[in-house]
């Protein structure tokens, strides 16, 4: 079998190369260009494509791997919103995704903005770097005093938990599904968001962003929040009305927003601004702000989760050469 892989970032090499070595009597190609109608001119004699998400995937180009004789494609990540799902399933395409590489990395990174935002460190970081070395004003709270409201009990939001108990925290969980048997034997389940966001000194997100949940906070949400609230968003940047956090930011009703995606990142995380001025007013209003901290889209990226999807994704196409169906497959 020959696989071709694009976009492939200098991180995911290693684990490229080792897959290689541990399936010889496979042939891996890859690159770091994006996946386009010119390059799949050279795809003679391949049988699969492995992607990322950022490669948007039209009919156009399912047409012409269609055309190469290429009828699978393989994500190394969760999120499938790049494709044209129908154009896929109009070609005869098989479609993997890795819908888990590493539930830990994602919690450990929602907890760790939690603590930062607890602990003050942005303003006391600066201070430091002035030489400024007293104490006041950047006094802490802790977090087994604190109230966790989690949205989203799926695996990652589960890890969330198991961390916040381990610390001692309070914690309540709003899921739509409310389906975790464990979960509702200990009582954490509470019936509505505005119940959670009553009670919580913390809100953390672990939720895909649908239709129904765009902007879920927004002006009035937020105004139904305890005052100095921390807010945490390690899942989708659409989730959250940045206008309206800033304004509540400014207002005090939220005392600090943490967050590893925004909603207009793309083309601006995992690239070096250093020497351009950024296109978004907005990201340079939270980046100025005291009580804001922004990782670029990192809370998944540590070694163990690279590698998961890399080989999750490779050993996918593999099965669907073989005739078989991964537990990755994606239903069109």
């Amino acid at each position: 079998m020959k696989i071709y892989v694009t976009n492939v970032r200098e991180d995911e090499v290693q684990f490229i190369n080792a897959w290689q070595e541990a399936h010889g009597e496979h042939e891996v190609a890859y690159t770091t260009d994006m996946l386009t109608l010119e390059t799949i001119q050279k795809l003679d004699g391949f049988d699969a494509v492995n992607i990322l998400q950022l490669n948007q995937i039209s009919t156009d180009v399912f047409g012409a791997l269609a055309n190469k004789g290429i009828h699978i494609m393989n994500l190394r990540n969760v999120g499938i919103d790049n494709l044209d799902l129908a154009a896929a399933k109009e070609f005869g395409f098989q479609v993997s995704n890795v819908p888990s590489y590493s539930p830990n990395a994602i919690a450990e990174h929602a907890v760790m903005l939690m603590m930062r935002a607890l602990r003050r460190t942005p303003e006391s970081d600066a201070r430091i770097a002035a030489h400024d070395f007293r104490w006041a004003p950047t006094i802490a709270r802790e977090l087994r005093m604190q109230t966790v409201g989690v949205i989203g009990t799926g695996r990652i939001g589960r890890v969330v938990i198991d961390i916040l108990q381990g610390f001692g925290a309070k914690v309540i969980v709003y899921d739509l599904h409310r389906s975790n048997a464990d979960l509702e034997a200990q009582g954490l389940y509470v019936d509505t968001l505005d119940e959670l966001y009553a009670q919580a000194d913390i809100i953390t997100l672990h939720m895909p962003e649908t239709a129904a949940n765009h902007h879920i906070i927004n002006a009035a949400t937020l105004a139904k929040m305890r005052p100095r609230t921390i807010l945490v968003n390690v899942s989708r940047g659409g989730l959250v009305d940045v206008d309206a956090v800033l304004t509540a930011l400014a207002d005090g009703k939220l005392a600090f927003y943490a967050l590893d995606t925004y909603e207009g990142e793309f083309g601006i995380f995992n690239a070096d601004w250093r020497d351009k001025k950024l296109p978004d007013a907005r990201l340079e209003q939270l980046l100025a702000r005291p009580d804001v901290l922004v990782t670029p889209h990192i809370a998944f990226y540590t070694e163990t989760a690279v590698s998961e999807m890399v080989n999750q994704s490779l050993d996918a196409g593999v099965a669907f050469y073989n005739g078989e169906l991964p537990s990755q497959n994606v239903e069109l």
